[in-house]
C-alpha cells in the first residue's frame, strides 16, 4: 500500500468495472474513497443483481491473446495492479484463448475487496448530484439513472448522449443435442471450449428465413443509434444472406475430422464454473421472446433448448468526451470531476476497468499536484484515453483495437505486426511505472 497521509477522500459514482477498479486502485494508494452503488435499492434495465462488477456473459471480458487488442490490454492492466484481472483469473472457467469467468465468483472476489478494505466505504443508495468542489469519479455506466444522466448532460452542456445494444440469450446445457453438437475451438487454439451447432444449406436458409421475419421489439425513437460491435443478429441478418456466414456463424476453422465443413456454424460459449449455462456466440437481439425460442429451436442441437435468459435491449449512455474530458479522463472545465467506464466513450467490459484504472491514477496524480501521468498513444490504456480526448466529428464509443495504435515505423505481416505492436506497449508500460515508481 502506498504510504500517503490518507487526508484525501475521493467519491466514486458506480460499482461495475470502471468503478471497482478505481475504487480499490485508490484505496491500495491510502486515499479514502466513498463508493456509492445504487442497485439493488434502484435497477435498470439490464442488470440482474445488485452485485458489483456484474457482467452480462461468462466471456465479456474476451480474448488474452497477445495479438488481439483487448489480450494487450489485460497485460498492461495486470503490470499496473488491476483488481479486475486479479479477480478474472480468481474466477476464470475453460474457454480455450479467452478470460472467461465465473460470473458469481468474479463479483464475490471483488466484493470482499471492496467491503473489507479499510479505506473504503460503501453506500447503496443513488445519487442524483454532484458537487463540482468534491473530488469525484463518474462511474455510473452506460445505464446510469435519468437523475444522474440529466445532472451530467447539464455540467457538460449535452442535452442527448445516449445509445443501445443487446444482450445474446442463454441456453441450459442439458438442454443441448451432443448428438448433434460437437466440443471445438476455431482451428483448434486452446481446449475445446466451445459448443458448436452445425447446419446444412438447407436448415441456415429456414433459420435465416425465420430470423429476418422475426417479430422485433419496436424500438422508441432514441433506440435507433446501436453500436456496431454490439449489433443483433437480425439486424446483421438483414444486411444480406451470406452476412452471417462471415460472422458469428462462419465455419471456417470448426470442422470435424473426416466430415465435411457445415455450411453455417452456431457457438455457445460456457457462461459459468459449473458449465450448466451457455450463451449463443454474437446472439444480442431484440426479438420478442417467443420469437426468440422459435428461431433458437430451429438451430440443429438446440431443437429443445431451456432458454434460462432471454436476450433484451438497453440503455447505453456516454457523453461527448473529446468536448469535455482530457486525456486523463478528467473534465476541462470542472478539475475535480473525473468519468470513466463506458459513459466516458470507451465500450466493452475490459475497456471499462482499464478506464477506470488510468482515471484513478490520474486523480492520485492530481492530489497530489503532480503532472499527469501520460500512457503513450502507442499502448492500448493511452490509445484509449487519446481517442476520448481527442476531437472527432463523428464520435461513438470505441473497442480496444489496434486501429487506435500509431503505425510502425516499417512495414510487416499481420501478425509479426501485432507482436511488435504488443513489445512495443509492454515497453512503453514499463517506462511509465520506471517514471512513475508510486504507481
Amino acid at each position: 500500500m502506498y504510504n500517503r497521509n490518507g487526508d484525501n477522500m475521493v467519491k466514486i459514482i458506480g460499482a461495475g468495472l470502471a468503478g471497482v477498479e478505481a475504487a480499490y486502485f485508490l484505496a491500495q494508494h491510502n486515499i479514502k474513497v466513498k463508493l456509492y452503488e445504487m442497485r439493488p435499492v434502484k435497477m435498470t434495465g439490464a442488470h440482474q443483481t445488485g452485485n458489483f462488477a456484474e457482467l452480462v456473459c461468462s466471456n465479456s471480458l474476451r480474448s488474452n491473446d497477445l495479438h488481439v487488442a483487448v489480450g494487450l490490454l489485460k497485460q498492461e492492466m495486470r503490470m499496473l495492479g488491476s483488481l479486475v484481472i486479479e479477480a478474472a483469473e480468481h474466477a476464470s472457467v475453460p474457454a480455450g484463448s479467452s478470460l472467461a469467468v465465473d460470473r458469481e465468483i468474479f463479483s464475490k472476489y471483488i466484493e470482499n475487496k471492496l467491503y473489507h478494505h479499510p479505506n473504503i466505504e460503501v453506500f447503496k443508495e443513488e445519487i442524483t448530484d454532484i458537487d463540482l468542489d468534491e473530488m469525484t469519479l463518474v462511474a455510473a455506466g452506460p445505464l446510469a439513472s435519468d437523475a444522474l444522466s440529466k445532472r451530467l448532460s447539464e455540467i457538460f452542456h449535452q442535452m442527448h448522449f445516449h445509445f443501445f445494444d443487446a444482450v445474446a440469450p442463454i441456453i441450459e446445457k442439458d438442454s443441448i443435442d451432443m448428438n448433434i453438437a460437437y466440443l471445438k475451438s476455431r482451428y483448434d487454439k486452446g481446449e475445446a471450449a466451445y459448443i458448436n451447432c452445425p447446419m446444412n444449406e438447407e436448415e441456415y436458409n429456414k433459420f435465416y428465413d425465420a430470423l429476418t421475419s422475426a417479430e422485433k421489439v419496436v424500438p422508441k425513437d432514441f433506440e435507433n443509434n446501436v453500436f456496431e460491435g454490439c449489433m443483433p443478429v437480425e439486424v446483421m441478418a438483414s444486411r444480406g444472406k451470406q452476412t452471417l456466414l462471415y460472422g458469428p456463424m462462419k465455419p471456417v476453422g470448426l470442422e470435424q475430422e473426416g466430415k465435411k465443413r457445415p455450411f453455417a456454424v452456431v457457438q455457445l460459449r460456457q457462461d459459468d464454473a459449473k458449465q450448466s449455462m451457455y450463451n449463443i456466440v454474437g446472439f444480442q437481439t431484440h426479438m420478442t421472446w417467443p420469437e426468440q425460442k422459435k428461431v433458437i429451436q430451429l438451430i440443429p442441437g438446440l431443437e429443445n433448448a431451456r432458454i434460462l435468459r432471454y436476450g433484451v435491449m438497453h440503455r447505453n449512455t456516454y457523453i461527448e468526451s473529446p468536448h469535455v474530458l482530457n486525456k486523463g479522463y478528467q473534465s476541462i472545465e470542472h478539475p475535480k470531476l473525473f468519468v470513466a467506464g463506458q459513459i466516458s466513450g470507451v465500450e466493452g467490459y475490459v475497456e471499462s476497468a482499464a478506464s477506470g484504472l488510468n482515471a484513478a491514477i490520474q486523480v492520485c496524480a492530481f492530489l497530489d499536484k503532480q503532472k499527469q501521468v501520460n500512457f503513450p498513444e502507442e499502448t492500448m490504456i493511452g490509445a484509449m484515453s487519446h481517442y476520448i480526448a481527442t476531437p472527432n466529428a463523428s464520435f461513438v464509443p470505441m473497442n480496444a483495437n489496434f486501429g487506435l495504435l500509431p503505425a510502425l515505423k516499417e512495414k510487416h505481416q499481420k501478425k509479426m505486426r501485432k507482436t511488435l505492436y504488443a513489445q512495443r506497449a509492454i515497453e512503453l508500460i514499463s517506462q511509465v511505472k520506471d517514471e512513475n515508481p508510486w504507481i
